[in-house]
This record gives C-alpha cells, sequence and structure tokens, in this order.
C-alpha cells in the first residue's frame, strides 16, 4: 500500500521467533560468533567424544510405514463393527430381526450411499487429472478447490463415522437401550448438517459453500444456468432414491419414531406408503426440467426442449409407481400397471439415447464397428474400445432396473433395493468420465476456433498493411 513491497533478509531480527535468543544486527559480529560457536562444538565433541544429537525427523517413521498402520487400523475397525454388528443382530428375535434391519437401513442408507458417491466422484477427479482434464476450468473452481487426495480424505472419515454409528446403533438396540440407540442417527443427522453450515473457515469453507451456493441456484434457477448447475442436477437425479430415504428418516426424527417399528404401518405419518415420498423423488427431476427451459430462454436452442421433455417423462412413472398403494388390486393390474410399464419403457430408453448421442457426444460411435476407418472416439482412453461398448451396454441396462419392482419380493427386499440405489450412483460415476470429457473437447474445440481466426485476422492484417504504400 505504502510502496513496493520490502523483503528482509534472512538474518534480519525481525525474522527471529519470539522467546529465542537476540540476534545482532551487525552482519561481521553474526558470521564471527557463528563460526567461534561451530568451532567450539567441534572441539567439544571431539574432547567428549559423542556424536551430535539426532534429529527428531531422523526418528520419527517413514511415511510408508505410517501409511500401512493407518491401513491395519482401518481394517481392524472395520471388522470390529461387523463383528459387533452380527452378533447384535443375532441376538434378537427373527420375527423382530427383518423389521429391526429395514429400520436400521433406513436410517443409514442415505450417509452410506453419500459415502460412496464421494468415494466414487475422488477417483473421478483422479482420472481426470491423470488425463490432463482441467476440470476446474469446466467447473469454474478457484484455487483452493479440493483435489482428489482431499476428497478422499473426507470419503476416508465418512466412512468410519457411519458405520461406527450404524454399529453403536445396532449395539445398544439390541441391548435394550433403546433411547440411547435411537440418538445415534439423530446426533449424526445434526452433525453432518453443522459440518455443511458451519461458518467458521474449517472443514474446507469455500468447498463447502461452493456446493450450497450451486443447490441453492438448483433451487431457484433465476440465474443463466452454467455447467456446474446442471451438471449437479444431473447427479441428483440419481440420487433420488437417497433423498426419499433422507425424507423418511428425518420425518420419523421430528416424530420421534426412531428405534419403534410403527412407521411400518400403512396409515402412519412416516410410512412408505406416505404421499411424500413421490414428491421427493420427483423434486430432482423437476429442478432439472426448470433448468432446461431456463436455457431455452437464454439460447432458444430446441434441444433443450427436447431435453426438458426427457425429465419430464420420470414424472408419470413416479407417481404411477405410487399410485400401486392407493387403488384397488384390479384397478392396479387392469389399468394403470400397463401405464406404468409404458411409461418406464419410454423413460429409460429416451434417457438412454440422450446419454450416448447428447451428453456424451458418441454419434460417430457407429464408426468404432467399422475398424477399417478409425474414428477420434475410438482412440479415446487409450485406445480401448471395449470401454465403450461395455459403458453403453452397461448404461442401457442399469437405466432399465426399475423392472425389479415386478417382483414382489424384491420390492420390498431392503438389501435389493439398497443394491439398486448403489448401481445408479455406479451408473452416475460411468456418466460422469464421457460428460466431463464432452465438455473438455467442446471447450477446446471453441479455443482453436478462436485461435484460427485471430491468426487469420492478424495474417489479413499483415498483408493489408504490406500492401498500403506511397507510390
Amino acid at each position: 500500500m505504502f510502496g513496493g513491497l520490502v523483503t528482509a533478509p534472512s538474518n534480519s531480527p525481525h525474522l527471529r521467533k519470539s522467546g529465542s535468543r537476540p540476534v545482532f544486527s551487525d552482519l561481521g559480529e553474526l558470521e564471527n560468533g557463528v563460526e567461534e560457536g561451530f568451532l567450539n562444538s567441534i572441539d567439544a565433541n571431539d574432547m567428549k567424544g559423542v556424536s551430535t544429537p539426532v534429529s527428531a525427523a531422523a526418528i520419527m517413521p517413514s511415511p510408508i510405514l505410517l501409511w500401512r498402520f493407518k491401513v491395519l487400523l482401518f481394517f481392524v475397525w472395520g471388522f470390529s463393527c461387523c463383528k459387533i454388528g452380527w452378533d447384535s443382530v443375532m441376538r434378537m428375535s427373527l420375527d423382530l430381526r427383518d423389521l429391526f434391519l429395514y429400520e436400521a437401513f433406513l436410517y443409514y442408507n442415505p450417509l452410506l450411499l453419500m459415502t460412496m458417491t464421494v468415494w466414487l466422484w475422488g477417483i473421478n477427479l483422479w482420472f481426470f487429472s491423470q488425463a490432463s482434464v482441467n476440470y476446474a476450468k469446466i467447473f469454474d473452481l478457484d484455487q483452493n478447490h479440493l483435489t482428489h487426495r482431499e476428497i478422499w480424505k473426507c470419503s476416508t472419515w465418512m466412512t468410519i463415522i457411519v458405520p461406527t454409528s450404524m454399529t453403536a446403533y445396532l449395539y445398544l438396540y439390541s441391548n435394550g437401550e433403546v433411547s440411547l440407540a435411537a440418538s445415534q442417527p439423530v446426533l449424526l443427522y445434526c452433525a453432518v448438517a453443522m459440518i455443511l453450515v458451519f461458518p467458521f473457515d474449517i472443514f474446507y469453507l469455500s468447498s463447502r459453500y461452493y456446493l450450497l451456493r450451486i443447490l441453492w441456484r438448483i433451487l431457484l434457477p433465476l440465474q443463466a444456468i452454467s455447467f456446474s448447475d446442471f451438471f449437479l442436477a444431473d447427479i441428483l437425479t440419481s440420487m433420488a432414491k437417497v433423498f426419499s430415504d433422507l425424507e423418511r428418516s428425518v420425518c420419523r426424527m421430528l416424530h420421534r419414531q426412531v428405534a419403534t417399528i410403527a412407521w411400518f404401518e400403512a396409515d402412519s405419518v412416516c410410512g412408505s406408503h406416505s404421499i411424500a415420498i413421490p414428491l421427493v423423488l420427483v423434486l430432482p427431476y423437476l429442478f432439472r426440467f426448470f433448468q432446461c427451459l431456463r436455457q431455452y430462454k437464454d439460447t432458444r436452442e430446441k434441444t433443450t426442449l427436447l431435453n426438458a421433455l426427457k425429465y419430464s417423462t420420470a414424472v408419470p412413472v413416479i407417481f404411477l409407481s405410487a399410485l400401486k398403494y392407493h387403488v384397488f388390486p384390479d384397478r392396479w393390474t387392469n389399468f394403470y400397471r400397463p401405464l406404468w410399464l409404458l411409461s418406464g419403457a419410454l423413460n429409460s430408453l429416451y434417457s438412454f439415447y440422450w446419454d450416448v448421442t447428447r451428453d456424451w457426444d458418441l454419434s460417430g460411435f457407429t464408426r468404432i464397428f467399422k475398424f477399417s476407418k478409425p474414428h477420434l472416439f475410438s482412440h479415446m482412453l487409450y485406445g480401448r474400445k471395449w470401454v465403450y461398448f461395455w459403458v453403453i451396454g452397461s448404461n442401457l441396462v442399469l437405466r432399465c432396473t426399475w423392472t425389479y419392482k415386478l417382483s414382489a419380493h424384491l420390492r420390498h427386499n431392503y438389501i435389493t433395493v439398497f443394491t439398486i440405489a448403489a448401481l445408479e450412483i455406479f451408473r452416475r460415476f460411468q456418466w460422469i468420465f464421457f460428460r466431463v470429457e464432452n465438455e473438455w473437447n467442446k471447450m477446446n474445440a471453441k479455443s482453436n476456433i478462436q485461435l484460427t481466426t485471430n491468426d487469420i485476422t492478424n495474417e489479413e492484417e499483415k498483408l493489408l498493411s504490406s500492401t498500403d504504400h506511397n507510390v
């Protein structure tokens, strides 16, 4: 502010730590003192025959040893949680065991799936860094953005805390401590909410507020839609089941129904037949639908309307599925069930088509089958064509996982429901690779066009300047 930056010398008295011995400002006296002290220390060591003290860094264990010790502790903790949880479940009677596990999965499903999402997001970032994809530029991140290492650090803590709370819940409930067991998920949810909105500069404040800001823009798309806005909104559509379980869990906490089985009744406020469940399930699709309408308003591109139509096809699937619990069985079988199957197939096929041709821009994928005519897409990911066969085939299959509801046994099996939700998150994890890569290719293409245009303009100016002379 008051002139240029002044750099103090390394031996300046202003750089010494508080409590240290004073340092002379005269360089001559300082050099003499250092030389004398050094010679005296050598003489003393020679006379006494002792070596210099070993530094603290020399006695510290190596980073590899520390890492192995942490991995060992992690496995010991995981084994302990599994052992305590299994013994707690086996201690219950058979008629109570299934209901209890269903309730335990209900509380911890959302956070376990969120933990899985964070782990996979770290893998995405690691892959982008290895492939030299500038994801910070794509998502408009600042210099303090989280890297894959920091993401994995967060997911590691989530992996430790969430199962520990679940193990404590199982143990306390099986031993008759119902009130203490009921407090475990409540405390965990409160801790997660407090960490997310904590106003102090700890726990990656800038990244947390960046996430909250994007979520706010998704809820109210009053500004121009950026890539980060609709990218996160697309991820939220794959986590609709997570938000559904989250709503039921919070509802039970507010109505003090934790560690009870009253919620299992059909007329329960927080039961599985509640009208709030389809409303929560449809919200991510509605958010994405309104984003597409806002994009059409800003760009007037008709493809955004077709994208909005894709998200609107999910609405009848959700409400027709929920209608099963509110109509007579004959009415459902003869009329609503065929409509549900038709709308589900339409939504899956439309979404699959959009993934391949629009989000991934694999319209040239047909050239991969013609091996005599290599294409740019066939050489991506180190030229491994099987990656594209796998991702397209698996994406089609995972788009149709909703068909498990055709089986009454699988529909009410909590392990199956958890597995289907995890597979949907895995499908989105694969989708992210190609969606971000497609956006990166578009950004590079635009920059190349701009550079080419600038070069042509400069050449034209040089030609005009060369012909502009006096005769």
